[in-house]
């Protein structure tokens, strides 16, 4: 055996939980209980750049929109008539479009920084923010003017710019909270289904039958098991490239190609330019199983499943398709086709989109995403 794969269980020993934690991902009860401080430690499930991170368009529409809606109301109760109820909100939207995006542009280029400020701080840091980013777009209406404008109208200018910040920093904190049971339950749903028993009993029978009469591919099936699990135990908080979730399919499906041989056919449609898009964890693994498991396990002819990637401008089509014949011998609940939709939205929000298709013969789940 080589150095390389001699030296892969001491790697491997680092990625791997405690007994406790292991039986309790695979189903089985745990003998001991784990203490509250350590299930965070074992499962950090919330970022603190979560609430700041407003880098997506579907929130920069919500935030503008919002403020937008609360400047119309209220200059409507000063406006005699439609008339000048339209002069003042296209004079005084120059002034909050350009503060609004200006504050969003900043708090998504600071969020690291925010995210690690004590709580009062960034309420003050974040207020001063935007009374400084309502007199820059003051600033922007009154330039032809020149009449400076009086210290009355500046302070006003600046405590309502500091005003609708807070209001913005609240309503950005109560989304926050209001997603944490949402993403806790996302990342727990993520854990108990990423790998299921029956896989793993399958895989590793596969492997103690290849044992006696091929031990080299048995060694590869091992060594491709244990890459699942070194991903499957990771945090999940973090985003991985494209092309490390390809290689992470290919690993799952050489390992049902030991079981169902010719039975598994695979065809790899890859753009090159869309390796480098950035995705969930574990994005695709769960696709490709269940296109193994509809597609290819209840028929006796096997099926084909195609994995399609494809760079459109500033979007990464990702396609998984899969042929369909009887059904499956056990009927499945959907739990992991809702698991990568919520990581989606939670991830890219509004910017990506998850769709399914069914024509006759094929089944196909259809993601875009930013690349």
């Amino acid at each position: 055996m080589s150095d390389k794969k001699t030296k892969r269980p001491a790697e491997a020993e680092s990625e791997w939980p405690d007994s406790t934690s292991l039986t309790s991902i695979l189903g089985f009860p745990a003998t001991t209980s784990v203490k509250p401080a350590d299930e965070a430690a074992v499962l950090p499930l919330f970022d603190p750049e979560r609430a700041f991170d407003v880098c997506h368009v579907g929130l920069v529409l919500r935030a503008v929109l919002a403020v937008q809606g609360l400047l119309a109301l209220g200059l409507a109760q000063a406006a005699s008539g439609f008339v000048q109820w339209a002069g003042w909100m296209a004079s005084a939207s120059v002034v909050t479009m350009s503060a609004v995006l200006l504050w969003l542009l900043v708090v998504c280029g600071a969020r690291r920084v925010l995210a690690h400020l004590p709580e009062p701080w960034q309420w003050f840091s974040l207020s001063a923010l935007g009374a400084v980013s309502a007199w820059l777009g003051w600033a922007l209406l009154t330039i032809a003017n020149l009449e400076p404008s009086s210290g009355f109208r500046l302070a006003s200018v600046g405590l309502a710019g500091a005003a609708m910040a807070a209001l913005l920093l609240t309503w950005l904190k109560l989304r926050e909270r209001a997603q944490r049971p949402a993403a806790a339950l996302a990342q727990l749903v993520e854990l108990q289904s990423r790998i299921r028993p029956h896989f793993l009993f399958n895989t590793l029978n596969s492997a103690i039958t290849l044992v006696r009469h091929d031990p080299s591919k048995a060694e590869d099936l091992l060594e491709d098991l244990s890459e699942l699990f070194r991903v499957a135990l990771a945090d999940a908080t973090t985003a991985v490239s494209l092309d490390e979730e390809i290689e992470l399919a290919r690993r799952y499906l050489h390992i049902e190609q030991t079981r169902f041989g010719e039975r598994l056919r695979i065809s790899w449609q890859l753009d090159p330019q869309a390796r480098g898009a950035r995705v969930p964890p574990l994005l695709l693994q769960p696709l490709v199983e269940n296109a193994v498991r509809h597609g290819v396990e209840p028929n006796e002819q096997g099926g084909d499943v195609t994995v399609q990637t494809l760079r459109r401008g500033s979007e990464v089509e990702i396609r998984v398709s899969n042929t369909v014949g009887l059904p499956a011998r056990t009927q499945g609940h959907g739990m992991a086709l809702r698991n990568v939709r919520q990581r989606l939205r939670l991830m890219h929000d509004v910017s990506a989109r998850f769709e399914l298709s069914s024509e006759p013969g094929r089944f196909t789940v259809r993601i875009v995403l930013p690349s």
